[in-house]
């Protein structure tokens, strides 16, 4: 089996080091900045090349010969290098979180004869996972519900957080319209907007806001209430809106002594260092997934938690081994042969094959992502 990583930041990094152990395969490891790859180059089965992923005959050159690629390039990238896979006829398990509509990619993907499966993270990914798995499970479902976050150990006023995948895809969360299905209609609301409070297990009281996290779960029918909702520390909602509602993250130029700029160039500016991890401290992922309906016959709600810390031994940060490691199971399950039909997959459609949640479940598992699931009556 040989696999290509297209991107080696935290997230690709990650899962590289958790590839290179599977006996009989080869794994080659790209990413345009030589230093994301210096530590890979020593480990087993893993060949590196430094290459500029945002140039489509790059990634074309790069993926010949392989039998499967994982994408891992920041969301701004993630459409046009997913589209550049699936041109070159090779199947792709991909964790970018692009803006565009990928139904587009559907057809072509049929076309190639390639499987191509999107959104393959912690959520989108396994949130998706646990829906396509409830819908075979329980009779119907009547509610969805998703809470997820990186949340650093360490708090630090002003922000307490620490973006532990791509700053700008972070931006994103704060900015682009949240699409929700409230009454068996898709609704939009703002970013940020409708905040509550839970409480979770090892971690206590954390705030959740709306974001465009339910994606291409808006097409699942006969569930009529579905959202998905952000995580942080009590307080962070309200610093973040400040900051949009003064413009800070708008792409529009404004003059400034006779200079132009984009307001959000600068915010990234000033925002990514103190967004930055300090060595030696690391974060944790928060999830709650919550699902609604008849079981049985019986009025049940099913409840997924997680508590996720980072790898201090090896420097693996949660978010890293949450997001790599669901990505890196689906993987196994296609070489497994746990699923190959060909088009756009989205991980609700992989959820309904069989056995293969339970395959990613046991995968994560055994690399510590455990998940406490229960179930209640009504």
């Amino acid at each position: 089996m040989r696999v290509v990583v297209l991107g080696c930041g935290r997230v690709g990094q990650a899962m590289v080091r958790d590839l290179a152990g599977e006996a009989g395969w080869r794994i080659t490891a790209v990413d345009r900045a030589p230093g994301s790859l210096a530590s890979l180059a020593d480990l087993p089965n893993v060949e590196t090349r430094t290459e500029d992923l945002g140039d489509p005959a790059a990634v074309r050159r790069v993926v010949a010969g392989h039998d499967l690629a994982i994408g891992a390039v920041p969301g701004p990238m993630g459409f046009a290098t997913l589209q550049t896979v699936i041109e070159a006829g090779v199947d792709i398990v991909d964790i970018s979180f692009f803006e565009q509509d990928p139904s587009p990619l559907h057809g072509l993907a049929l076309e190639r004869g390639v499987t191509a499966v999107m959104d393959c993270g912690v959520a989108p990914g396994f949130s998706n996972l646990a829906l396509g798995h409830s819908l075979t499970v329980f009779d119907e479902l009547s509610t969805f519900a998703c809470y997820v976050g990186g949340l650093p150990e360490v708090r630090r006023w002003p922000f307490e957080y620490a973006a532990v995948f791509s700053p700008i895809d972070v931006i994103a969360e704060y900015t682009r319209p949240a699409r929700l299905v409230e009454g068996g209609r898709v609704v939009v609301r703002e970013a940020l907007s409708e905040v509550e409070l839970l409480d979770l297990p090892g971690i206590g009281t954390v705030e959740a806001f709306n974001s465009d996290g339910l994606r291409t779960l808006l097409a699942v029918e006969g569930i009529p209430e579905m959202k998905e909702k952000t995580l942080r520390y009590r307080g962070h909602a309200d610093r973040l809106r400040m900051l949009r509602e003064l413009g800070l993250f708008s792409e529009e130029e404004v003059e400034i002594g006779g200079a132009k700029i984009r307001p959000i160039d600068l915010t990234a500016k000033l925002l990514f260092p103190m967004w930055q991890l300090p060595d030696g401290e690391g974060d944790r992922t928060v999830m709650r997934i919550v699902v609604e309906g008849s079981l049985g016959g019986r009025p049940t709600r099913r409840t997924w938690d997680l508590l996720d810390t980072w790898d201090r031994e090896a420097n693996i940060t949660s978010m890293a081994r949450t997001t790599g490691y669901t990505c890196t199971a689906a993987v196994r399950a296609l070489a497994a042969g746990l699923y190959s039909a060909p088009g756009l997959v989205p991980p609700e459609v992989l959820g309904r094959a069989p056995g293969l949640y339970d395959f990613v479940v046991e995968r994560l598992a055994e690399r510590g992502v455990v998940f406490s699931i229960g179930d209640n009556t009504l």
